[in-house]
């Protein structure tokens, strides 16, 4: 291992032993109020599983409710923060890299066609009292989410895997990036920058984020990011903390229909987004970005140089879609 690489790593080590230490610190949760945390995450444990594993919708819709107050009550209990509630599977629990708020989010799954998303943030206060703001799934009523600045009422719903933490002019902004079990023919996942205005109230885009003005072909900057992708496929969103990007797999339709979302899958190359200047900026050949320390290997694309489909491979790539559709992966 480099040197470089070497004070790298003792530095994060050294930050997640000040953050263990620092919530160790604050998190006095007593022990009366950690015994009755415990019966509320029994309880949270039991209506996750009926949401997840349930065949009927009626005791998932049921469960939904019950875990929505569930949670509520056992939020109220003094610096219920600082407790992970590790056993709710099925709920995301992601705190920000600053500790200053974590956001809960889940799925639920009505029928084959229709899913919502449940969320609400967390804040951390300083008497170890309740602060939260629930969040309103409306995807299912807006015609063009990509275009607005939204709140808790109006949120485009995910359930949030990723996080990031960037500043500009002073402000800080923290990039969600989260899972839509979207329809029965595709799935999406999200990105969406999140920040507080002046009355510490969550604010859910702004500034058209999303920037493609770097791009061969431009086309308009976005509030949020989205990638629409055929249910059965595997495609890659994340963010990598040490090139400082966010990586997406780029998709192409396996049949040439690329008005049809729920066709696309990965081909092998990789797009990106890198925060410049208060912006997610576009990065539309990630294998022909020079990074600081070289550049990220190209993989296996599915189309050639000159743009044209690879049908071998397109076909193995369906085949293998297929085969963890049916179990085989």
């Amino acid at each position: 291992m480099s040197k470089a690489k070497s004070a790298k790593y003792l530095r994060i080590l050294s930050v997640l032993c000040f953050t263990l230490l620092y919530l160790n610190s604050q998190a006095q949760i007593s022990t009366p109020d950690r015994k009755l945390l415990l019966q509320k995450e029994d309880s949270l444990q039991q209506f996750a599983a009926y949401i997840i594993l349930d065949s009927f919708p009626s005791v998932r819709m049921r469960a939904d409710s019950l875990i929505t107050r569930t949670f509520v009550r056992a939020l109220q209990i003094k610096n219920s923060f600082y407790y992970p509630f590790d056993s709710v599977q099925g709920v995301s629990k992601l705190y920000s890299p600053d500790s200053s708020f974590r956001i809960l989010t889940w799925n639920v799954t009505f029928s084959p066609y229709y899913a919502r998303q449940r969320g609400a943030i967390q804040m951390r206060t300083a008497d170890g009292s309740l602060k939260l703001f629930p969040l309103r799934d409306v995807s299912e009523f807006t015609g063009n989410p990509m275009d607005s600045t939204r709140n808790k009422t109006n949120w485009i719903g995910a359930v949030y895997y990723d996080i990031a933490k960037t500043t500009y002019n002073g402000k800080n902004f923290y990039t969600l990036i989260g899972f839509d079990y979207n329809s029965a023919m595709s799935n999406k996942k999200w990105i969406e920058v999140l920040s507080f205005n002046n009355a510490g109230e969550p604010v859910f885009g702004a500034n058209r984020f999303f920037s493609y003005e770097k791009d061969s072909i431009q086309k308009p900057a976005a509030y949020r990011f989205s990638l629409e992708y055929k249910k059965e496929a595997r495609a890659i969103l994340k963010y990598d903390p040490e090139l400082k990007l966010i990586l997406i797999d780029h998709l192409i339709s396996e049949n040439d229909q690329p008005d049809n979302k729920w066709s696309y899958v990965p081909d092998g190359d990789y797009e990106a987004f890198i925060w410049q200047n208060g912006k997610w900026m576009h990065i539309d050949k990630l294998y022909n970005y020079k990074l600081q320390d070289g550049q990220v290997p190209v993989g296996d694309p599915l189309l050639d140089p000159n743009g044209n489909p690879n049908e071998q491979k397109l076909q193995e790539k369906s085949d293998k879609n297929k085969k963890k559709k049916d179990g085989g992966e």
